[in-house]
């Protein structure tokens, strides 16, 4: 069980899986979340991305799904004994797998490749039983002792002893009943004990089971409502919502063991142009065994390969069909016009045989077109002339792994970010906050928060000036859980803080799909900018909170906001 994620599999002992993961990109944002999977019997190992923690249970549920019916299957083969039926299996499943290539493009014209919503939503119920587990104590009823009249006989009479005898029984009697008595006080004691302990776990019990369930489906809701959100931004176009709801189009489109997906995707909103940067599968990771033998002297198997024209024509043929298959993917899931081009850069990995270093390059890239693109009848071309007839990019062959020019570049960089200038060793007890230059606030306000991020790794970025309230800061906390993506505000003023400010940061988390958001200001708040921030995931600081931060990292400061305006020659009615 990993933090936010659960495998429910019926043959867990072949699950290995490792620690859940947060992808970052270039400029330190969260781009998704990924998890290592490995099945034991079957040799397999997956990795999963997925931009959402609910996305990424979503995809890891329906993998396990498919592995439970891969094992079911490969222990029924196991049980075959006969060598030869096993080299006969073996021969038939890799005939397979290289028929297989050629269908790679054809098994996408069968696939609604739109998004069902209602699938990546959780309408499970709370499973939990609400009945207290402990029975209730039960109390130890005692024998109620009774009055037995002694045997009076002719001689007790005659002697006297009658009375004696009736005197004895009735003290024992009375003795027998007192102990009754105190042993059932004692057990009506014991058992009201018991009882009260028992309630309070039961009371315990439905409180914590109450709770328990409350956050179920506290969480589901916020799930759904996350898929909510996202189809709302797909329909209307926001840039995040595109980049994501096309991540799970390609995330979901299934193409066996034959390669481990990896794409970087992003959107210019503008163009309402898809770039994509696409892993493409390795030579090496292509089928290679065309029939398998049996060896009755040795009892082994031997392989026997297509030949290395055959593997070459398979790789080149796969790699064009794979780009052709994610255009069509695309534009099918595109239910909202928000893509009318889409770049495909197929990146390719490998080792540099005269090196011995890893390199990656482009080997093709093509610009699609919406309209010219859904004019092809996919089912009846040649991938590859297809390709170069919409003007598509690469070598001769792709097998060559030859680098070539992109029909554009894929920039992942955020070209607001400027380099950063310490402010923190010119400060000093009598600097006052509220006099210093704008600039060098906003450095001040980015050196202590990197402080504040760096314990856990995190990263933070001052950005380009700007005068329509954009971002003055980027805060990236890799924390896969609580952490994301930070924009920070710094307004140096000598006068409180009004809520058309609060109103600007929070347009700015918005556009920038930022988790969280803080303003720091050196006064402080009116009322409507803390009523507005109130349900939201804003943190407005004030001078005062500014101060103890930056005496929590040993900076000692002060604020005198009359000094300021003195400072600057501004008039106490200006503030």
């Amino acid at each position: 069980m990993v933090v936010g994620i659960s495998v429910k599999s019926n043959h867990p002992r072949f699950i290995e899986m490792g620690s859940l993961d947060a992808v970052y990109g270039v400029k330190g944002n969260i781009l998704s979340y990924r998890i290592d999977l490995r099945h034991k019997l079957l040799n397999i190992h997956k990795e999963l991305k997925a931009p959402e923690i609910f996305l990424l249970q979503h995809k890891v549920d329906a993998l396990i799904k498919q592995w439970d019916e891969r094992t079911v299957d490969r222990q029924l083969k196991n049980l075959v004994n006969s060598g030869k039926a096993e080299a006969e299996a073996q021969t038939i499943a890799a005939i397979e797998k290289l028929e297989t290539l050629s269908t790679i493009l054809r098994h996408t014209l069968s696939v609604d490749d739109r998004v069902d919503w209602d699938s990546l939503k959780d309408f499970s119920v709370f499973s939990e039983s609400s009945k207290f587990p402990e029975p209730l104590p039960k109390r130890t009823k005692h024998i109620e002792p009774y009055y037995v009249s002694p045997e009076i006989s002719f001689w007790d009479g005659l002697l006297g002893r009658a009375s004696r005898k009736r005197e004895q029984a009735k003290a024992h009697f009375e003795e027998a009943k007192a102990k009754w008595l105190s042993d059932e006080a004692a057990s009506e004691a014991k058992y009201r004990q018991l009882r009260t302990a028992w309630e309070e776990r039961r009371d315990k019990f439905n409180v914590e089971y109450a709770q328990r369930k409350e956050a179920f489906e506290r969480q589901q809701a916020d799930q759904n409502k996350l898929v909510d959100e996202l189809k709302a931004g797909v329909s209307k176009g926001e840039l995040r919502s595109v980049i994501d709801h096309i991540s799970i189009v390609l995330d979901r489109s299934d193409y066996g063991d034959l390669f481990e997906k990896s794409i970087d995707i992003d959107y210019q909103q503008e163009s309402r142009t898809l770039l994509l940067e696409y892993r493409l599968p390795s030579p090496d990771e292509m089928p290679k065994v065309k029939a398998v033998r049996f060896i009755s002297a040795s009892g082994e198997l031997k392989e026997t390969f297509i030949s290395e024209r055959d593997q070459k024509a398979n790789f080149d043929s796969v790699c064009y069909q794979v780009c052709l298959r994610t255009a069509h993917e695309i534009f099918e899931a595109d239910e909202h016009d928000n893509i009318q081009h889409i770049l495909f850069n197929g990146i390719a990995q490998f080792i540099d045989r005269a090196t011995g270093q890893q390199v990656t390059s482009t080997i093709m890239s093509i610009m699609f077109d919406r309209e010219t693109f859904m004019k092809i009848d996919l089912l009846r071309v040649d991938p590859k002339l297809c390709f170069k007839s919409l003007k598509g990019v690469s070598a001769a062959s792709l097998a060559a792994l030859a680098p070539i020019a992109p029909v554009m570049k894929f920039d992942k960089e955020d070209r607001r970010f400027i380099d950063a200038k310490a402010i923190v060793g010119n400060i000093e007890e009598s600097t006052n906050l509220a006099a210093m230059d704008w600039e060098d606030f906003e450095h001040l306000v980015r050196e202590v928060f990197e402080k504040e991020f760096d314990r856990r790794g995190g990263e933070v970025k001052i950005t380009q000036s700007s005068s329509d309230g954009g971002v003055d800061a980027v805060a990236f906390d890799p924390d896969p859980i609580t952490g994301g993506k930070i924009v920070i505000q710094a307004k140096r003023y000598t006068r409180t803080v009004g809520v058309a400010a609060v109103r600007d940061l929070y347009g700015t988390m918005q556009h920038e799909r930022a988790s969280r958001g803080i303003l720091v200001t050196t006064t402080d708040y009116g009322p409507d900018a803390y009523q507005f921030s109130a349900e939201k995931p804003i943190t407005l600081m004030t001078g005062a909170n500014l101060l103890h931060l930056l005496e929590r990292h040993g900076i000692a400061a002060k604020i005198d906001v009359r000094e300021a305006r003195h400072h600057m020659n501004l008039k106490e009615s200006r503030s």
